[in-house]
């Protein structure tokens, strides 16, 4: 028995946003391994063992992934929005690298619609130019990176898509990232806080830098802060696709 690792990405929630490519390989898995909310997503069927984990431990997860393909098993680890970002398939390539044996199997990466351009469709067109997107977080990378990172995009006039902004550990640290977007942006700057993104939690809501407050975002919120073209058309934030 010849065994295939995928990493898969669920989307940003609303099962009819998996792609098809990502159904067959479900449809194909002796295993399923990823965080216990997005396991959670996964129907149980005969055949399929499902491989629960809590949050930071993506390398353990990574190496059972290898050692159940390497005994035949044809393995799924699943993430959601896409697995590339910020997310599974680099923990993967990275226990991958420390297993030279482990080089030649068959893995592949399937993607998934990201949280980023679930919210962005939501709120219209707030990354129709150039734009980055930067994680919050400083559970892997020390602050002051974080900091700068937010600071040279701001400099740079992207627009900019923030995932995990504020989470009960870390709250001061988007109070300190709205204060530098603040100094570089200006108080008019248009800023979209995007919930839960297509469950029937979503909720989203567009204000300027001046209005926005720290309380607005949580680990389930992207936040997606405009570039200096970005504008209002009705209901709807768009960015010109010219710079200006």
């Amino acid at each position: 028995m010849t065994g295939w690792l995928v990493v898969a990405g669920l989307g940003p929630g609303d099962a009819g946003l998996i792609t098809p490519e990502v159904t067959l390989a479900l449809a194909q898995a002796t295993d399923v391994i990823g965080y216990f909310p997005y396991v959670a997503r996964v129907m149980p069927r005969d055949g399929l063992t499902l491989h629960a984990s809590d949050n930071r431990v993506e390398l353990d997860r990574a190496a059972l992934a290898l050692d159940l393909v390497r005994a035949g098993g044809r393995v799924v680890v699943v993430s959601s929005g896409d697995p590339g970002v910020f997310a599974m398939a680099s923990a993967v390539f990275e226990a991958l690298e420390a297993r030279p044996a482990d080089h030649a199997l068959d893995i592949r990466i399937l993607p998934g619609i990201t949280a980023m351009l679930a919210a962005a469709a939501r709120a219209g067109a707030p990354l129709g130019h150039d734009f980055c997107a930067i994680n919050l977080s400083d559970n892997l990378k020390p602050w002051e990176l974080v900091e700068a990172r937010v600071r040279a995009a701001a400099k740079a006039d992207f627009a900019m898509a923030f995932y995990n902004p504020r989470s009960a550990s870390r709250p001061h640290q988007f109070v300190r990232t709205l204060e530098v977007l603040l100094e570089e942006c200006g108080a008019a700057r248009l800023i979209t806080f995007a919930r839960a993104v297509t469950t029937p939690d979503e909720h989203i809501h567009t204000v300027t830098l001046g209005e926005a407050t720290p309380e607005m975002a949580d680990m389930r919120t992207v936040v997606i802060v405009g570039n200096s073209a970005t504008r209002r058309v009705g209901r709807f934030v768009y960015t010109p696709r010219r710079a200006e």
